[in-house]
């Protein structure tokens, strides 16, 4: 064991520290490199810096705790903020496998404007979708498109949009 010092503090820790005791910072060449990565800006806004990243182990070694990345820019496991991306993500506008908020990118897409392989929102698109306007294979909702529904409504909505796509649709399933 060799005492170095933290890039952040500048106070001595040991080189198999996972994270600064003094400051919280956890930077690959701090302990056992790659595990963990912490950034976070000076800069704030509301409150929240301007950019959080958290990448690594799922549990903070200090203090127990799940490692969120909480910031305007979110980017981690799990992210929080105006833009969240992570394998799970809440935000504005957010992207990530299992993600929420006002418009919505993932794998399970949760939102008032939600694109993903499963979408739920007002407005939802894609593999799967349930929503007041949903255009998917599966479309289920007040105004649905898709394999197994074509409501006329939903047809001039979509087509504002994705034109030619929604013309292709309807000449396939013979609406």
């Amino acid at each position: 064991m060799a005492l170095v010092n933290c890039p952040e503090c500048g106070k001595e820790i040991s080189d198999k520290a996972l994270m600064c005791p003094h400051c919280g910072y956890a930077a690959g060449k701090v302990g056992l490199a790659g595990l963990c990565y912490e950034y976070r800006s000076k800069r704030e806004l509301f409150g929240l810096p301007m950019v959080h990243i958290v990448y690594g182990m799922g549990i903070d070694p200090v203090t127990g705790r799940l490692r969120v990345a909480k910031g305007i820019i979110a980017i981690g496991n799990i992210a929080v903020g105006g833009l969240a991306i992570g394998g799970v993500s809440l935000g504005i506008l957010s992207l990530g496998g299992l993600a929420a908020g006002l418009a919505v990118f993932g794998g399970m897409a949760v939102g008032l404007l939600a694109f993903g392989g499963m979408a739920i929102g007002l407005i939802a698109v894609g593999g799967g979708a349930v929503g007041y306007y949903a255009l998917g294979g599966g479309a289920w909702g007040k105004h649905a498109l898709g394999g197994n529904a074509s409501d006329p409504e939903a047809v001039e909505f979509f087509k504002r949009f994705l034109g030619s796509y929604v013309e292709k649709l309807q000449q396939k399933s013979g609406s």
